[in-house]
Formats: C-alpha cells, structure tokens, sequence
C-alpha cells in the first residue's frame, strides 16, 4: 500500500512538471507571436509606423524588447525582402548570418542583397531611447532605473507619461523617485496637456538638478497664457540656486588656492620675520621637494611598484630633509655675510634661484615630469552642485596640518620660544645667551623645509618643471607683506584672502588683470597699514 501511494505521488508530480512546461512554452510561444507583428512593423520603411511600432513594442513590457530596440538603434536590424519578415545581423559578409530578433535563434545564412537595413533617423533615436527608458523603469536594480528616468529626460517623450505614473507610484527610493517625477514634468511641458498640467509640471522639473532644470524651462519662458510667465519664475528660482551654488564654488576654489599660497608662503613668512631676509630662491625650494617626489615616484615604479600609494608620504619626510639641508647650506654658505644689506641678499639669492634652476635643468632635463596621484587622491565628489576633487580637499587638510604643527612647534618648543625672542628683540635675545646664528640657520632650514613639503603637495595639481617655484614666489611675498611679516596667522589669513579674492575676480577680469587689481589693492592697504594685518609686537619692531 506504501509503494502504490508514493508511485502514485510521484506520478502526480511528473504529471504537474509536464504541464507547467507544456504551459510555459506556449506561453512564450504565444508572447512571441504577440510580439511579431509589432517586430516586423519596424520594417515598414515608413518613420511613423516604426514610431508606432516601437511604442507597441514598449507598451508590451516585454524584457526582451529592449534588446530588439537597442538592435535598431545600433542598425542591426533588417527586412528580409522575400517574406517581409525583420531579422538581426551584423551584415558582414556576402552571406550573413541571420537570427530571429525574438528568440536568438539563428536561421541561417543568406545572400546580403535579399536584406533591406532598417532606416533610423533622430526622431526614431529619441523614441528607442524614451521606450528602452520605459522598459527599465521598474528594474530591480536602482542605477538601471536611474539611468531609465535619466533617457526619459533627455527625450521628453509624452508617450512615456503612463509609464512614469506607474514606476512613480511603485519607487522607494527617493532620489529616484524626484529625477522620475521631474522626468515626468519635462514630458507633460513637451506634450499638448492643459495649461494647469503645465504648471503643475514646471513645479515638479524645479525638483530637478539645477542645470537641468534650467535647461528645460528656458524653452518655455516664452510660452503663452500662463504657463510663459510661470515658466520664468521658475527660472528665476533656479537661476539664484544657480548663482549661490557657482559663489559656494569659488569660494571653495579660492580656499583651495589660499591653502596652495599658504604652504608656499609659511616658510618665508618665518624666514622673512625672523632674519628679515628676501630670499628671492624661496620658490626653488618648492621645486626640489616637486622633484624628490617625483625622483621617489620612479624608484617606487621601477622597484617597488605595490608601494606607489605610500609614494607621498615616503617623499614628505625626504623632501623637508632635502630641503631644509639645502636650506641650512644657504644660510651658511651665503646669507649670513650679507646680513643688514637687503638689496645684495636680494640679488644673491636671485641669482641662486637662476642656478638652482640650471642644476635642475642639467639633472632631470628642461621639459615638465608628471607625478602621478594616489588612488586615494584620485577622482572627485559632489556636495550639491559643487565638484571638489581629492587631491584639493587633501591638499587643503595637509596646509591646515602643516599650519598647526608648526604653530605648535613654535609655541611649545625651545626652539620656538627662542626664535619668537629673536623676531621680537634680535640683540636682547642675544644678550640672554641665546646664539642667535644658530637659530638663524635653523630657521632659514625650517622654512626651506616647509617649502619643499609644499612641493609635494604642489606636485599633485600641477606638472613639475624647473619654473614651478617662480609661479609662487611673488604671491607668497604678497600673502607676508599683506598678513604681517612674521606672523602665522596673518599669513593664513591673507592666503585665504588672496585666494577667495582672485577666483571672485578671474570670471570678470581674466587671470592677469585679476593678479594685477589683488596687487594694487594691496600696495594700497600696505599704504595705510605698513605692517599688515597682524603687525608683530616687540621694542625692536617697533622702534
């Protein structure tokens, strides 16, 4: 009895598997017939009837329709002259291949005049473009039906309103769900709905990112009745989002800036307040740490290539090294015999700057190296409608970095506090048993040291080349003079200043007129404040 019950459980569900097989293929088998009439109306030869077609095809859902429209798109499609029947090819050959667009199958070769090309224009670009977006609409995966909603932007067609309806209603991701129903708003503007569909439509494209918004409405500011002036409202609104992202933008490209001018500048500043030097070779000092990370790069590629994202913080230490050795060599070599007498210390350390320039030229050769980024320097993100890119945004903590620390040092440390006595009152400082020499050498070497580290970071926004420290000295000079010789935080200050004030001027004025009214405003503001924003406290100073 136990046999016969489980030969008969088993004979039921042979039975079950058959038919549902048996109604799974003719299930298919009846979709494809469906589907085959509208697939062989794309090769009527007339644009209408393909546009038709098409739509026929998206309003199926079928999952393979979109492969068969992106095969038109792609002309990939053809008449078969004898039958009237549409079949996929490559065409290659006197005898392609062929294949039914529906099922894949192949049906053989045949001689390539019996095919006929299907003929795609823009018009029915745009229509494959709105139906394949249609047909993704309610993928499961969540870029698929972005990008679905982004071509139902793009091509604004008003057929694919009922399809936005239904994927508006069943999404849960709201982001999505906005760029769905600004996509909507586009297609019902594009299409012939009454004025207050317009106008509920120009509030759902505000929803929209700004630029895209902008876009869409400026076709329609002209409109008549109501829908023109609503339209310009609108604009209106997005024009001022608009304009507040673009200030927020240079803002940022002015910090961006300001952090670049004040890695460049911080040495001289210490040097410049310290020994009263101008040190004209400041900029080449940037240039040789460019060039120990550019000389680390090619060891690390040739040698260790798995060590490439270490590559800067292996050629930080080694370029402030590099650097402030030279740094110290300058000082003793050169510096300290002119001591008191500006315009030869100016003119010796120009000089130096041209031979340093030579030795490298002589070295590495005269044409730019690239050093390459990082992949955690690499690439870039938005906030809003703003682009801030990694290398920036690092660059901008690695000055702040390099800011604090030397605040610290210079607070908290002997070394600090003797040459804080020094910049205040030189002949006092030395009278309390401070060696003042010493402390000038060290100096000059710290602040040769953080411009070679600026050139690290200067490395990875620009092309190393033996005139890169030129293009900083003369802001730096101006971020000193304008913040207060000798004190960090002026110097902050008037980098950030400087920065945010140059991007500001660049749109209306150009890169050099810009440079030229930042130099005139200070030369100016040096006019009623000599000693710049922060002016240093001490007797010597003051007197």
């Amino acid at each position: 009895m136990s046999l016969a019950r489980t030969s008969f459980t088993h004979i039921v569900v042979l039975v079950a598997l058959v038919v549902a097989i048996l109604a799974a293929g003719l299930g298919l088998a009846r979709a494809q017939t469906d589907l085959k009439p509208l697939v062989d109306a794309l090769g009527t030869g007339d644009f209408d009837s393909t546009e038709e077609a098409i739509n026929g095809l998206a309003a199926s859902g079928d999952p393979r329709v979109a492969d068969i429209l992106r095969a038109l798109e792609g002309r990939e499609l053809y008449l078969r002259k004898d039958d009237q029947t549409v079949v996929r090819s490559d065409g290659k050959g006197r005898e392609p291949e062929i294949f039914d667009p529906l099922s894949g199958a192949s049906l053989g070769t045949v001689k390539k005049p019996v095919l006929d090309r299907i003929s795609v224009n823009n018009k029915i670009r745009r229509a494959v473009q709105a139906a394949v977006g249609t047909l993704t609409l309610r993928s499961p995966d969540a870029d698929v039906r972005r990008s679905a909603a982004l071509a139902v932007l793009k091509t604004r067609e008003p057929a694919t309103i009922p399809a936005l309806d239904s994927a508006i209603a069943a999404e849960t991701d709201e982001a999505i769900r906005t760029l769905m129903v600004g996509a909507r708003g586009a297609a019902v503007l594009n299409s012939d709905a009454p004025d207050a569909d317009k106008l509920t439509a120009i509030e759902e494209v505000q929803g929209l990112d700004a630029r895209d918004a902008m876009q869409i409405l400026t076709q329609y500011a002209g409109a008549p009745g109501e829908v023109g002036p609503a339209a310009q409202a609108a604009m209106d609104d997005v024009k001022f989002t608009l304009d507040a992202w673009s200030a927020a933008q240079n803002v940022w490209f002015g910090v961006s800036l300001g952090s670049v001018l004040l890695l460049a500048a911080i040495g001289l500043a210490i040097t410049f307040g310290v020994m009263g030097v101008i040190n004209m070779a400041h900029g080449e000092m940037v240039m040789i740490g460019a060039y120990v990370t550019f000389a680390v790069q090619e060891l690390i590629r040739t040698s260790m290539p798995g060590l490439f994202d270490y590559s800067l913080l292996i050629a930080l230490p080694l370029a402030f090294l590099v650097a402030g050795a030279m740094g110290v060599a300058i000082e003793r070599g050169i510096i300290r015999f002119l001591y008191g007498r500006p315009l030869e210390t100016l003119l010796a350390t120009w000089g130096l700057s041209l031979i340093l320039q030579q030795l490298i030229r002589s070295i590495f050769g005269a044409q730019n190296r690239q050093v390459g980024n990082p992949s955690w320097m690499s690439g870039s993100f938005d906030i809003g409608l703003m682009s801030i890119t990694w290398s920036r945004l690092w660059i901008v903590v690695f000055a702040i970095c390099v800011f604090f620390a030397l605040m610290a040092v210079l607070k908290k440390t002997p070394f600090g506090l003797q040459t804080r006595a020094v910049t205040a009152n030189r002949p006092m400082a030395s009278a309390m048993g401070i060696r003042t020499p010493w402390i000038d050498a060290m100096t000059f070497g710290l602040g040769s040291g953080i411009a070679g580290i600026a050139g690290v970071a200067l490395s990875q926004i620009e092309n190393v080349s033996p005139n890169l420290g030129q293009g900083y000295i003369i802001d730096s000079f101006m971020v000193v003079v304008f913040g207060g010789v000798g004190n960090l935080w002026g110097t902050l200050v008037g980098a950030l200043t400087l920065g945010v004030a140059n991007k500001f001027l660049e749109p209306y004025a150009g890169a050099v007129l810009g440079k030229i009214l930042v130099l005139v405003f200070i030369i100016l503001f040096i006019q009623k404040r000599p000693r710049g924003l922060f002016a240093l406290k001490g007797r010597a100073i003051e007197a």
